[in-house]
Parts: structure tokens; C-alpha cells; sequence
């Protein structure tokens, strides 16, 4: 079991937003690519390290709707982002922009794997693999490996593997990742996916250490953005959510300080930044970060929203993770 998964402490937290994270730091030079940094936490990422002087690159299924976002950002800020093309589904996609990056010749400092899609119905991609495992897991795994060469050319990089609470459903069924012999749950399917983030990132971290490459997995934190469109009306109820607050709002009445429960997308995008960016992680990675801090390990059972399962950060679940990954994919390293 890891032994770096313990708080620092870091001196920020639940209430520190992204912009607070950058506050006197300049990253110009740096390049970044944000996957879903078109809306939502992504967005706000995209915006502050453009702001602080990245050049971001956001990949986008319709490049169109991105663009369209991005106008609300300042001018300025604008000038430092770049749009392409990219469908986490499609490993032909993937694969051309990859290439296309690494034509460049130019290095990767920063990677944040955001992108994803929570509690979906049940749909699969052209190989038939379930659509959450797929998008928000086996994508990023091809795009990561892909751009490996870019990343060691940073001398320095950092990979961000965005996770969530939601880790805590499941851990990943290496026998049926897939749902090719189990009755299909959505939430289930979405803890799994969530739990291969945290193991990609230990894994990552463990082989790109030697190259300079540094992996890290985030809960941002619980932010009403557009992934909850496939929650019903009961769900969203229960959680005393009104469908109108997808627009990223705290939910009236509630709370950020309430057990974590609720945050806006400036707080949400503030670990992601934080793992992407801090000299207090220098020399660190392979561990689950939330609220601007490494976090602590969740024993099994153990009721919480702060910390991280044993079973999500276990070395040997992560290797055989990578594993299956190549596997289903066809890529390795």
C-alpha cells in the first residue's frame, strides 16, 4: 500500500478556488492540454492556467461547441488557447490527435484527463466496450500513452486523472470491465470507471517516474455541472438538487461547508490545478487528491466523503489494470 497517500497539509482547502491556487504564479512557456475544457471544472481550468500564461489546448467532439464556449472568456486569456479535434470514444481519433501533436515536435508539461460522462444508459463504443469504462477510463489511457513521447520531452510533466467520490461504488471488475456477462447498472458503471482513474494514475506515476512524469488522480468535489443530465428527477430530488443548477451554481440553501457536499466550478477546478501545478508536489505522485491536498486513505466501510478506498490505490490492482488497459486498447508505452 502506498505511503505517500497523507495529507501534507497543504494550507488550502475546501473553500480555495483555482485562481487562489495560481495566485502569483506564472506558467507561461508551459504547455497544457485539457480534455472536456470546454465546460463546466474544465473550463475554469482551461481559463486560469491560460490566464497565468499556458498555452492550453482543449480536444473537443464538436469543436463548434467549444468555441462557443470559450468566447466568454476574456480576450486576452483566449489568445493562449487552442481548439482540435478529439472523441475519447474513437481510438482513430485519438490516435490522429495525438499525431498531429507530436508533430509538433513540441513538449507536454500538462496533461488533465477531465473529460467524462457520469450514469449513462447503457451504450457502447464500436468495439463494444460500455461507453463510461471506455470514455472516461480506456480514452485517456490511449491518449496518455499516445502523447508519451511529448510528455517525457517536458522534463517534468504531470498527468491529472480526474476521479470522484464516486470511486467508492465500486471497485473495477477485471474479469468483466465491461458488462459483457453482469447485469448493466449505470452507477456501478460509472464507480468502476472513476476507480480506474485513481489506478491509472498510480500506475502512470510509477512508470513515467523515471522519465520525469509524475501522475496524480482528483475528486474536485461535489459541482453541479452538465454530467448530471443522466440523473433522474428521483435522483436529483434525493439529493435535494433542481435540474436548473447544472449551470455549475451552488444549489440555494446549501452549503459548501456542509460535509463537502456542494461546491461551484472555480472550487472544483482548484485540485486539478493544484496537482497540475504546485511545487509542494514536486517529487511526489501516484496518490488521490481532494480539496487542494493529498488525502487521506478511507478504510474499508468507513462511511466519509474525505479520503480515498485501499482498494483504488492498490499497486497490483493498478498493474493489472494497465494491463487489461493495453490489452483493449492495443497500446503500450
Amino acid at each position: 500500500m502506498s505511503t505517500t497517500q497523507l495529507p501534507l497539509p497543504s494550507g488550502f482547502g475546501i473553500t480555495t478556488t483555482a485562481g487562489q491556487v495560481l495566485a502569483g504564479m506564472d506558467v507561461t512557456g508551459k504547455i497544457a492540454i485539457v480534455t472536456g475544457g470546454y465546460s463546466g471544472i474544465g473550463l475554469e481550468t482551461t481559463r486560469v492556467l491560460a490566464q497565468a500564461g499556458a498555452t492550453v489546448i482543449v480536444p473537443a467532439r464538436t469543436p463548434e461547441k467549444a468555441h462557443q464556449a470559450l468566447s466568454r472568456i476574456p480576450h486576452s486569456t483566449k489568445q493562449n488557447v487552442e481548439l482540435a479535434h478529439l472523441d475519447l470514444l474513437d481510438p482513430a481519433s485519438i490516435d490522429a490527435f495525438a499525431t498531429a501533436f507530436l508533430g509538433a515536435g513540441q513538449p507536454l508539461h500538462i496533461l488533465i484527463n477531465n473529460a467524462g460522462v457520469m450514469a449513462s444508459p447503457l451504450t457502447r463504443d464500436a468495439r463494444g466496450y460500455e461507453s463510461q469504462f471506455s470514455a472516461n477510463h480506456l480514452g485517456h489511457f490511449q491518449l496518455t500513452l499516445r502523447l508519451w513521447p511529448a510528455l517525457i520531452r517536458a522534463n517534468g510533466a504531470r498527468v491529472v486523472s480526474l476521479s470522484s467520490r464516486g470511486h467508492q461504488i465500486s471497485p473495477v471488475d477485471l474479469d468483466d470491465p465491461n458488462f459483457m456477462h453482469r447485469p448493466y447498472d449505470r452507477w456501478q458503471a460509472y464507480g468502476q470507471s472513476k476507480t480506474a482513474n485513481v489506478l491509472f494514475a498510480v500506475e502512470a506515476d510509477r512508470r513515467g517516474q523515471s522519465s520525469g512524469i509524475r501522475a496524480f488522480a482528483v475528486h474536485p468535489g461535489a459541482i453541479l455541472t452538465d454530467l448530471i443530465r443522466h440523473m433522474t428527477d428521483e435522483e436529483l430530488t434525493t439529493h435535494g438538487i433542481a435540474r436548473e443548477n447544472s449551470n455549475g451554481a451552488i444549489p440555494s440553501g446549501k452549503s459548501v461547508d456542509e460535509g463537502g457536499q456542494f461546491k461551484n466550478v472555480q472550487q472544483g477546478a482548484a485540485t486539478s490545478v493544484w496537482c497540475a501545478t504546485s511545487p509542494q508536489l514536486t517529487g511526489m505522485g501516484g496518490v488521490y487528491c481532494q480539496d487542494v491536498d493529498i488525502a487521506p486513505i478511507l478504510p474499508p466501510e468507513a462511511p466519509g466523503v474525505i479520503g480515498v478506498r485501499p482498494y483504488a490505490i492498490d499497486p497490483i490492482s493498478a498493474e493489472n489494470l494497465w494491463s487489461l488497459s493495453e490489452q483493449l486498447t492495443g497500446v503500450k508505452i
